[in-house]
């Protein structure tokens, strides 16, 4: 199914169109597709939705190569992503999107965000970030492994692998 909804772009008022999109991923599921692009501010918006939802999930893929980069990769809106070679964790907050991507994509994120750093950070917080983007050249090398983990609490992420290892896990709360 494909529909567009016209609409107000929320940063500045502009008329939009809501691009709504389903789509299926083999063995994974049903998921909606949401864009928005305002040619007038350049507020951009999307999501990735799944229709249906599952148990708690975990999933670790080992990123050991070139090839390991074109890797796809969902993540939902609730999926935390670790990469604990290189310290990074990404938490979702209230205006998390999901995705999908691939690995490489995943590290271009990274990499952006490093951008910033070396603007706007102190002389420690760039040298942090030159030593991860030299990690993250390495990586795309195949030369530096590390490892792709997605929490999902509502098990909506997915990392299309044979080699991607899936388990379930149990939810911890404080605040029960």
């Amino acid at each position: 199914m494909r529909q567009e909804v016209r609409g107000t772009c929320p940063a500045c008022g502009e008329e939009v169109e809501y691009l709504y999109e389903t789509e299926n991923i083999p063995y994974f599921s049903d998921i909606l597709i949401i864009t928005c692009s305002c040619p007038l501010c350049g507020y951009r918006f999307s999501d990735v939705q799944s229709l249906t939802s599952h148990e708690p999930l975990r999933i670790e893929f080992p990123i050991t190569s070139e090839e390991d980069l074109m890797v796809r990769v969902v993540r939902s809106t609730q999926g935390e992503i670790l990469v604990p070679e290189l310290g990074v964790e990404i938490s979702p907050g209230p205006a998390c999107e999901g995705f999908v991507s691939n690995v490489e994509g995943i590290l271009m994120r990274i990499d952006k965000v490093l951008d910033s750093a070396l603007i706007e950070g102190d002389d420690e917080q760039r040298r942090n970030a030159m030593d991860l983007k030299e990690k993250i050249t390495q990586v795309r090398a195949g030369t530096f492994p590390i490892t792709l983990i997605i929490n999902d609490p509502m098990g909506n992420s997915l990392i299309d692998s044979d080699r991607a290892k899936k388990e379930s896990y149990e939810i911890c709360s404080d605040s029960l």
